[in-house]
């Protein structure tokens, strides 16, 4: 069946009630129809134009990619529930400062994290109402926190992956490490991505090498043993030292708070810099344990010459420092982070928690406490 048209060959609508079609609004949108002003956008969005519109926005690096692209299969079905119709998705990378995530003060690398994803969100909010205002439908997830936290633990709490969609997009290749390395600007990079109703005339292409030097470096940094030579990645043990003020470690802290008998109980179960820091992270933006991984990657050709000019400096400089750091690790009892901590890095406090993913013990019938790490 041919659906009716107008005179000038559009789609007829339905005719509305009389009560409706009175309205002001109603009868300025109408009145608008058929004129430049509600012109409907460009089936497809011009390259050059979004990637202009991307850089001013604030992000140092964009590409698009189809969502039919075949690395992005187990996107498809998120990216569409969260933006029916999504034809592309446009993924940005925002730069860090360098030396600021290298610090081994926690407060200078996690205020540097967190700048640089207030601003990865800003150009993906500035992008996305560009795109409405010329006519398309948008939306841009956050790049990390806030996300659908009734979704957890039992399914993938973020909207869309931004690594999966920056590597197949062609901004980058995900390193031993599990961070994207930028071909330029290396590991040093926060990625955010827009969702769009519409095709793009040119799609990033994946890159054809590795940045990756295969250095091992983040191997060697890693304080809790989570990344090997081999490529293996244990998240669990990144997770639970790393994320330690993140959902996870907050509810195994809470637990304790909860399972404490009295202050003096709490106290001798966390110490003054744990409440202190525990605050800070929820009074502001919740702060990384670690991200040395990141910190010491020397990948990416604004990074690597330093690395390449004298590398014992380069490890003096960057690695030592980090490694040398007096800091609490927090691992899962008899885990191998546990062994590898202490047997790594013996100066470094290792604080045996159920990192929130198990419930702690339960008093016994006699009111007496059964004995729990946290």
């Amino acid at each position: 069946m041919t659906a009716a048209r107008d005179t000038d060959g559009r789609p007829a609508h339905p005719p509305l009630p009389a009560k409706l079609a009175a309205h002001p609004s109603v009868r300025a949108v109408l009145a608008r129809r058929g004129t430049d002003a509600a012109a409907s956008p460009p089936a497809v969005i011009d390259a050059q134009w979004l990637r202009e519109l991307c850089l001013a926005a604030g992000a140092d690096d964009v590409a698009a990619v189809s969502l039919d692209h075949p690395d992005l299969a187990g996107e498809r079905a998120y990216a569409r529930s969260a933006l029916p119709g999504t034809r592309s998705l446009i993924a940005m990378a925002v730069r860090m400062n360098r030396d600021n995530c290298r610090s081994p003060a926690r407060s200078v690398a996690n205020q540097e994290f967190h700048q640089a994803d207030e601003q990865a969100n800003h150009a993906a909010r500035s992008v996305t109402r560009a795109l409405q205002d010329a006519g398309y439908r948008a939306l841009n997830p956050s790049v990390g926190f806030p996300q659908e936290m009734d979704h957890f633990p039992s399914e993938r709490i973020w909207v869309v992956a931004h690594k999966t969609v920056a590597v197949a997009a062609g901004l980058g290749v995900m390193g031993l490490h599990r961070n994207v390395i930028h071909p330029k600007f290396g590991s040093f990079v926060l990625l955010v991505t827009v969702l769009v109703d519409a095709e793009v005339s040119a799609y990033g292409q994946a890159l054809d090498y590795n940045p990756c030097i295969d250095c091992k470096l983040c191997v060697a940094a890693c304080p809790v043993g989570a990344i090997a030579k081999d490529g293996a990645f244990d998240a669990l043990a990144c997770t639970t030292h790393n994320y330690r003020e993140f959902m996870s470690g907050f509810t195994d802290w809470a637990q304790t708070v909860a399972d404490s008998e009295d202050a003096a109980d709490y106290r001798s179960r966390v110490s003054d810099s744990e409440s202190a820091s525990m605050w800070q992270s929820l009074s502001s933006p919740p702060g990384y344990k670690s991200g040395y991984c990141l910190a010491v990657c020397p990948a990416g050709e604004d990074v690597l010459g330093p690395y390449l000019d004298d590398r014992k400096t380069f490890m003096d400089t960057v690695l030592r420092p980090l490694q040398d750091k007096k800091e609490t690790l927090y691992v899962l009892p008899g885990s191998p982070a546990q062994e590898y901590a202490r047997r790594r890095f013996p100066h470094k406090p290792v604080r045996e928690v159920t990192g929130g993913w198990q419930p702690p013990a339960r008093r016994s019938a006699s009111g007496d406490r059964e004995t729990r790490t946290s």
